[in-house]
């Protein structure tokens, strides 16, 4: 028993110590790839059963997610959307709530709220008294979570029939217990364009750049370290900054009417990040491009299903080189203005010099008020 809690919390201090340290060594040197990496997971269960290919499409509350100027091609007066997953077995839970409405026949607001976290973590730094005994009364549970808040604007222009433009404002709070937290501002941007059938769409997030300053709490993370590792070169620093840089997606979609009621709608995304060159199918160390795609399948506008790919990215394994995607299946009734989706995506996961898959379903609940 001695072991194991020694172990744990060995882990513990390790993986504190990588998510503390981290931050401020990359801001020294670069900026940082996947920052805020938590708002790119993707929100609604449509969304994500149909790969997370949306720019073009979002016309209701989770555009303020996916493309700010869709919703100002709200067709409900008040729309609302909820959603809940969890990844990795139900450990990580990544919760979501939106809500928008128009403030005339050209423009509408919206709101949207995210949580991404692990909770009831323990503490075990003190579970061994200064007698040397286990005392299971002396575990903290604290969690690690991850907040952000946008508050969105679309409008039609008036010059250009079909064309709507849109912004977020976006403020992020984040969260380790009580040994850090941090703080971050930013801006983004989007149009979309419906012409003759054609949905087209363009995203800029972060595109001021998303700035977040944290605030580390040194005394409390050092307690139960030695002071060689509290006062050493890898010594707990007081404060970091890191900078989000921009990423840009660019989406079009079609719908085509088929025979005895039934619909497909078929949409792509290219995602192009700005922060270094990553292992997806096209990568400079400029940009860095994920392609995506997804099929949506109705009939008579009552019930859906969908289809997505994306996220290919370059696994480094013992036995060579290979390419690992992220795939997603989905499933949605609508009646009445109520949206109910089902996804389940499978996401690749790198670990060991080898690859697994990990399954994670998610389910969204929306309601369009006329």
């Amino acid at each position: 028993m001695l072991q194991f809690s020694t172990t744990i919390r060995g882990l513990f201090l390790l993986g504190a110590s990588a998510v503390l340290v981290a931050p401020a060594r990359a801001q020294s040197t670069k900026t940082p790839k996947y920052s805020n990496e938590f708002l790119n997971l993707g929100v609604g269960a449509r969304a994500l059963g149909m790969g997370k290919v949306q720019v073009s499409l979002a016309d209701n509350a989770t555009a303020g997610y996916w493309n700010p100027a869709g919703l100002a091609n709200q067709t409900h007066k008040y729309d609302g959307v909820l959603m809940h997953s969890e990844l990795f077995s139900g450990i990580v839970k990544n919760d979501y709530a939106a809500f928008s409405m128009p403030l005339d026949d050209k423009s509408a607001i919206g709101a949207s709220l995210m949580r991404l976290g692990v909770d009831d973590i323990a503490d075990t730094r003190n579970l061994i008294n200064e007698y040397g005994y286990v005392d299971y009364s002396k575990i903290e549970l604290f969690s690690v979570a991850d907040y952000a808040l946008l508050l969105s604007y679309a409008r039609k222009l008036s010059n250009v029939e079909g064309l709507s433009v849109g912004g977020n404002a976006k403020i992020i709070y984040r969260n380790i217990g009580k040994f850090a937290h941090g703080y971050g501002f930013g801006i983004d941007a989007g149009v979309q364009y419906n012409h003759k059938g054609w949905n087209l769409g363009l995203m800029a997030r972060d595109i001021t750049t998303t700035f977040t300053q944290w605030t580390i709490n040194a005394e409390e993370y050092t307690k139960g370290i030695n002071s060689t590792i509290a006062n050493g070169p890898d010594a707990i620093p007081t404060g970091s900054s890191e900078i989000t840089l921009p990423r840009f997606v660019l989406g079009a979609g079609r719908r085509f009417v088929l025979p005895k009621q039934f619909s497909a709608l078929v949409a792509v995304d290219l995602e192009t990040t700005t922060d270094g060159q990553r292992g997806t199918p096209i990568s400079t160390k400029a940009v860095s491009v994920d392609p995506r795609l997804g099929i949506e399948l109705g009939y008579k506008d009552l019930v859906f299903l969908r289809g997505g790919a994306g996220n290919y990215q370059k696994i480094q394994e013992f036995t060579g080189t290979s390419w690992k995607g992220q795939y997603s299946l989905g499933a949605g009734v609508a009646i009445s203005g109520l949206r109910v989706d089902l996804a389940l995506s499978r996401l690749a996961v790198e670990k060991l010099g080898s690859s697994s898959q990990t399954n994670s379903l998610i389910v969204s609940l929306g309601y369009g008020f006329k």
